[in-house]
């Protein structure tokens, strides 16, 4: 295993340095990586921006807003944030192991006096509130796998940020996205800074107390960085993308997730069809959306696109029915 270290705080730079690593370091089996943001809000693969962010807020605090490899729903972060990621070589499958990545953050808060423990389908939480988003994405047999913790967070910020739908708070039983998440910070017996942290997960993850050595990155790997940041990251067409227009919106949430589905209708025929959501899955989801460019708006002639589609591959945990229901009544 190796550890990449980024020493830039530019959401849009590290977001760009974690595809370049997972897409070309193919030499190396397993990867480990450390890093930080600038205030930002990161939004799922598959989310419609707009309505995962308090746009006016974002804008007057300067909030960089950048889209992610994989699916799951927006968060926030700053310098009292750290992410890490686990790149690792593995048989590619439909199903998503969030638990056994989450373990090493599990194991150092243990190390601290703190109990937390893996819940739901991606959350580490302290007590019944969060820390630690988990979201990962899977390609050519190889898992990236990325957390979010909170370790000394302006949450309040975070609260004003993110616009989480009503329907995710509801079926969280709590009335706020702030009242949800907590920082680790809160429950330390001693008072260390999210840099003795970071070192205590590093020391986990490498197993000993010798000195962990970045690997170091050429002037080409990172002229690479640089050009994903150009050509997708730093881009407003990755980062919010064209909603179509549509007279047909259905949503609903499910046990892995919710989907929302835009969908363009004329004379009983689909023009456009776009789903959104934090749920998680593998895939272009372009390459089943055209798929009903054409068709007519019936149940009959929906279900049978979406027999002939592996539900499960880009959505995954969401069964056919589930899925035509957030198509058609």
């Amino acid at each position: 295993m190796i550890y990449v270290k980024s020493d830039s705080t530019k959401p849009q730079f590290n977001l760009a340095l974690e595809e370049y690593v997972f897409e070309y370091l193919d030499e190396f089996d397993k990867i480990f990586m450390l890093w930080q943001n600038e205030p930002a809000i990161i939004v799922g693969r598959h989310q419609n921006t707009i309505e995962e962010i308090n746009t006016k807020y974002v804008k007057e605090n300067n909030i960089h807003v950048v889209r992610r490899l994989s699916g799951g729903g927006a968060v926030y972060h700053d310098l009292g944030n750290l992410n890490y990621t686990i790149i690792s070589k593995s048989e590619e499958n439909n199903g998503f192991d969030f638990k056994t990545f989450s373990q090493p953050v599990i194991d150092v808060l243990a190390e601290l006096g703190i109990k937390a423990e893996f819940t739901g389908r991606n959350d580490i939480v302290i007590g019944e509130q969060k820390f630690c988003g988990n979201a990962q994405y899977m390609k050519k047999g190889k898992v990236l796998h990325h957390g979010a913790i909170l370790f000394d967070t302006e949450l309040d910020i975070l609260g004003k940020a993110l616009k989480v739908s009503k329907d995710k708070i509801l079926s969280k039983g709590v009335k706020s996205v702030r009242s949800r998440v907590t920082n680790i910070k809160d429950y330390l017996k001693e008072d260390i800074t999210v840099e003795d942290f970071e070192n205590l997960l590093l020391k986990r993850m490498f197993g000993g107390e010798k000195e962990i050595l970045p690997y170091k990155l050429s002037e080409k790997d990172l002229q690479k960085v640089n050009e994903l940041v150009e050509k997708r990251y730093g881009t407003w067409e990755w980062n919010y993308g064209k909603s179509p227009e549509f007279n047909i919106k259905k949503s609903n949430r499910f046990e892995s997730g919710k989907v929302e589905t835009f969908i363009d209708v004329d004379r009983g025929i689909i023009k456009e069809l776009k789903f959104y959501g934090d749920f998680f899955g593998h895939g272009e989801l372009e390459d089943i959306e055209n798929k009903f460019i054409g068709i007519k708006y019936n149940e009959k002639n929906i279900r049978h696109v979406l027999n002939d589609i592996d539900i499960s591959y880009y959505f995954s945990g969401i069964s056919v029915e589930q899925l035509l229901s957030c198509i058609i009544d």
